[in-house]
């Protein structure tokens, strides 16, 4: 698995984290399984499939006709980057770490390493292209899906949350946690009379 990973843009290293089986291609039921693995409830995670896929498809299918399975193409994922973003993905899917640093440097007030939900609406509406109105939903999503999962107990993006979540890092951690404290790996709750 870390030979495969090794030669992928942190892009690519983001979207394989859903490719459950390794093949190189997502799936809408593994883009769920991948969900669930990070604690998300059943409804947010089928929904995230459908959006993500039916969005995604395509658009890293370049010259292949259009498939009732909406796979995404792990290696093509640089072209499902859209407007209205940060640009921490240089167009090849890399991670450009200047972009990354202007975030906190523009956005983070209260915290230097760490981004408030309303500071996180202030990134969004400043990063906002006009009429790119896919690009503003794209974003908001992600940033939504990614403060729901990853907001430390004051409610707080960190830095280390946000690096994470642009190379998939973060997605092994939260799913490590997640199997770890699972009811069947804590032991059976005790039923009351």
């Amino acid at each position: 698995e870390e030979s495969v990973q090794e030669g992928r843009t942190a892009l690519e290293k983001h979207v394989a984290f859903f490719d459950r089986n390794g093949d190189g291609v997502v799936y809408p039921w593994e883009t769920y399984q991948g969900f669930r693995a990070l604690g998300t409830g059943r409804l947010a995670s089928a929904f995230a499939a459908i959006f993500i896929n039916m969005g995604l498809s395509r658009k890293t299918r370049p010259g292949k006709g259009f498939s009732p399975l909406f796979p995404i193409e792990v290696k093509n994922s640089r072209f499902g980057i859209h407007g209205s973003d940060t640009n921490v993905y240089d167009k090849d899917g890399r991670f450009v770490e200047s972009k990354f640093e202007e975030i906190f440097k523009k956005h983070a007030h209260k915290h230097k390493d760490a981004l408030t939900e309303k500071e996180i609406k202030q990134l969004l509406k400043t990063n906002r292209e006009p009429r790119d109105f896919e690009g503003w939903i794209s974003a908001f999503s992600e940033w939504k899906i990614l403060h729901n999962l990853a907001k430390d107990k004051n409610g707080l993006l960190t830095k280390d949350a946000v690096r994470g979540v642009y190379d998939g890092s973060l997605f092994l951690q939260l799913e490590k946690q997640k199997s770890s404290s699972s009811p069947s790996s804590r032991g059976r709750k005790q039923k009351l009379p």
